[in-house]
Formats: C-alpha cells, sequence, structure tokens
C-alpha cells in the first residue's frame, strides 16, 4: 500500500496516492521517544492543496510545538528522494535517509540500520528529551513495522502490546498482515553491530520558513511558462492551477439614502390630440438675457363687465334707442360731443327707410 508504484511512470509534482487520507501526526507512544507522521512534502508539491490539507517540514514542527514535543531527528523510509531534500527541512533538525522498499517485510540489513539511528541518537540526547520521528509515505506499515520490531528486539516488550501501543498512537491500525504475522509469529532480529557508527545524520539547511504567496505565483508561472506560443509542454495541465485560498475583497457598505427632491406638480396627462394648457407661472424658469424671446409678450386681454354676463348665461345688453341725428362724416371728424353715442349702421342695405317708431318698443 505504501511502497511506490514503479509501474507507472510518476511526475515530481504528483502527491502521494491516498496521502490525504490519513492524518499528518500521531501521538507520542508512551514510554518511548517515537512519534510517526506521514511524510512531509516540499513547498513544490502543496502549493496547491488548501491551506487545511498543507503538511510540510515547517507544520511539523508547529504540529509538535501545539504537544510541547521537540523533535530531534527524522528517520525517512520511503524509497524515494523527490518529496523533500535538506533545503527543505529547517536547520534544527538532523535527517537520516534508509532507503526501504515498501509492500515487503524490510531486510535485515534495514532492521539495522534502523537500529543503529535510534540507538546513536538516545545515546547523544540523553540530557533531553527529544523525540525521533520516523515516517514512510503514510507513516503506517513500514512506520510501525520498524518501531514495533525495535520495541520487542531492543527493549523486549511483548509483540502484541508493541503492535497495541503503535496503532493506538498513530490513530491507525497496521494494514500490512506480512507485517504483523513477522511481528507477531517471527523470530527476532539480532542486535550485534547496533552499537557500530553507519552514516552521519545530515542536518537541514533551510534558515525561513518559504513565503506562501511566492508559491501560489510559481503556479502560475509554471502554466503560463507551459502554455505559451508553440502550444503546450509535457508538463502542461487541462486547467489553470487554483491557489489554495484566493483573498476576497471586503464587502462595500451600501450608499447612504439620497435626501428626497423637492415635490413638484404633478405632470399633465399628454394627449396627441389636445391642446395642453402651459403650467402655472410659478414653475417657468426665470426670465434672463438668455431664455428670452425675441418677440415682445403679447398685452394680458382687458376685461369687459359684459363678459360677466356672458359667463353667468345673461342676456346681452340693451341696444341704445333709435336717433334720427345719424351723420356720413368719419368716425374721426366727429366732435367729443357725439362721441358717447354709439355709430350703428345696418348692415343690410335696402332701398326702404325703416320707420322712425319701429324701434320705439324697445
Amino acid at each position: 500500500m505504501e511502497r511506490e508504484d514503479m509501474s507507472r511512470p510518476r511526475r515530481k509534482e504528483d502527491i502521494p496516492d491516498r496521502w490525504q487520507d490519513y492524518t499528518a501526526v500521531g501521538k507520542r507512544l508512551k514510554g518511548t521517544r517515537f512519534i510517526a507522521f506521514k511524510v512531509p512534502l516540499k513547498q513544490a508539491l502543496i502549493r496547491t492543496l488548501p491551506p487545511s490539507e498543507v503538511f510540510g517540514p515547517w507544520e511539523l514542527l508547529d504540529a509538535l510545538k501545539e504537544d510541547n514535543h521537540e523533535l530531534g531527528l527524522i528517520i525517512d523510509l520511503t524509497f524515494t528522494s523527490r518529496y523533500y531534500n535538506l533545503q527543505d527541512l529547517p536547520q534544527s533538525l538532523l535527517c537520516v535517509k534508509i532507503f526501504t522498499a515498501g509492500h515487503e517485510v524490510p531486510s535485515d540489513q534495514t532492521i539495522l540500520s534502523f537500529k543503529r539511528a535510534v540507538h546513536r541518537f538516545l545515546r547523544d540526547n540523553q540530557d533531553n528529551d527529544k523525540l525521533i520521528g520516523v515516517h514512510c509515505t503514510h507513516g503506517l506499515n513500514r512506520t510501525g513495522y520498524l518501531i514495533c520490531r525495535y520495541l520487542i528486539d531492543v527493549d523486549g516488550m511483548d509483540p502484541a502490546q508493541a503492535v497495541q501501543l503503535f496503532n493506538s498512537s498513530r490513530g491507525y491500525a497496521i494494514e500490512r498482515q506480512n507485517y504483523l504475522d513477522d511481528l507477531q509469529h517471527g523470530p527476532k532480529r539480532s542486535n550485534v553491530g547496533m552499537e557500530e557508527f553507519e552514516q552521519e545524520p545530515q542536518r537541514g539547511q533551510a534558515i525561513q520558513r518559504p513565503p506562501v504567496a511566492a508559491s501560489f505565483s510559481r503556479v502560475h508561472r509554471d502554466y503560463y511558462r507551459s502554455h505559451r506560443r508553440g502550444g503546450p509542454s509535457h508538463r502542461s495541465h487541462p486547467y489553470p492551477p487554483q491557489p489554495a485560498h484566493t483573498p476576497r475583497p471586503p464587502l462595500l457598505a451600501r450608499p447612504p439614502l439620497l435626501a428626497q427632491p423637492p415635490l413638484a406638480p404633478p405632470p399633465a396627462l399628454f394627449h396627441p390630440y389636445r391642446w395642453a394648457p402651459q403650467p402655472p407661472a410659478q414653475w417657468r424658469a426665470p426670465h434672463s438675457d438668455t431664455n428670452r424671446s425675441r418677440h415682445p409678450p403679447l398685452p394680458d386681454p382687458q376685461w369687459h363687465p359684459s363678459f360677466a354676463l356672458l359667463d353667468r348665461g345673461g342676456a346681452l345688453p340693451n341696444l341704445p334707442h333709435y336717433s334720427p341725428n345719424w351723420t356720413s362724416v368719419a368716425n374721426g371728424d366727429r366732435s367729443a360731443d357725439n362721441r358717447s353715442t354709439p355709430n350703428l349702421r345696418n348692415p343690410v342695405r335696402t332701398s326702404q327707410r325703416p320707420s322712425a317708431n319701429r324701434y320705439d318698443g324697445c
């Protein structure tokens, strides 16, 4: 399950199969210096993961710090070197690499190399309580087997008790039945040569935690570089990679309500065939040199008392009595005394002169 699949080529950007299905770090095995965790990944592999699933060397230190633990040594059991290197490890960590194939019980030489690394660290760190972190791909089968093998062969722990202690501390049970059969029914391995020196632990070279924003920028840089003119390269992706978290702009507050404009008279209904009266004078724009008309305004019509009779439906006023003093002189030539008498002319021309008493009854 944890063995790196050699049957198909894997890209360097790939995350291990089912790596996200396991919790990152287990609990310290009670009474020991061991703690198991899955492989921490370098920045180039975790840059596309959401923040809740990111687990690298710096996140490993953060997780141990929360439980007041200090990590002194990492024993890497993976059968590859693509997950991280010394440039990704903080300078406070020491690392020992033991290439261990998955799916099969580790060889006696692999078991002895593991015992030597643990024995030397415990000898050099008797005055502190630093832990030994062991991991394979998922931190379960190969990790569980070698930790239990050390507890059985060196510390003399009962096989069933050792397996139970590891399972409860890691949070998962060892799945490989061949591992369980060898631990519970197989022979103990010799501890001869365990005190001998085999390899010097390597110290990490990372001085500070890499910025997250820089990793996101590299994602987009690699994507657009692979999709430039000339066609996608062998490292192109079908879709542009998305960062783990895109900050969203803050929501804008709604603008305050504008003041209501002053009330205006309702507009008159428009009819295309009806004359619409002009609005009252108080709603017109004030007269100025820019909007005045070229023509002088018409004078207001003079009101006559007879208009009131017409408005009230009354009769027309009586005509003045007939006067025989008709004259053929023009109106402009009459004297001022005769202007009070209206100049009435018969609109109908006739050859017969009307009688003098025709209007006496009026």
